[in-house]
């Protein structure tokens, strides 16, 4: 005997199961945004397909570690080279963010 099925079955028949959408919504939530004067394609990435790399955040210049959602953001017109991936915070506060870099608690003074 079989275990019982909790889930139930679509309605209409043998319909597919995966999203109709688009490859929006197939590859995560992808939109425009505008950063320094030109547009952004910005895209967010779950976990789960985060796995294997780790990344540099040109926001805060700290590492992404494998596994950990974030952003990928580049400009409109620009190629596979200029993507950057950004911690999700940094990215909704690059706006706000000053360009001097900033230095660690343990660097050196001088």
């Amino acid at each position: 005997m079989s275990p019982r099925r909790n889930r139930p079955k679509p309605k209409g028949g043998d319909q597919p199961t995966e999203p109709t959408g688009g490859a929006g919504e197939r590859f995560g939530l992808q939109r425009s945004e505008t950063y320094q004067g030109e547009e952004w394609s910005v895209r967010h990435v779950s976990g789960a397909s985060a796995q294997g790399k780790r990344y540099r955040c040109p926001g805060c210049d700290q590492e992404i570690p494998s596994g950990v959602p974030h952003v990928v953001a580049w400009p409109e017109y620009g190629g596979v080279d200029d993507r950057r991936h950004w911690h999700k915070a940094c990215w909704n506060a690059k706006d706000r963010r000053t360009s001097r870099v900033q230095r660690s608690r343990n660097a050196p003074r001088y």
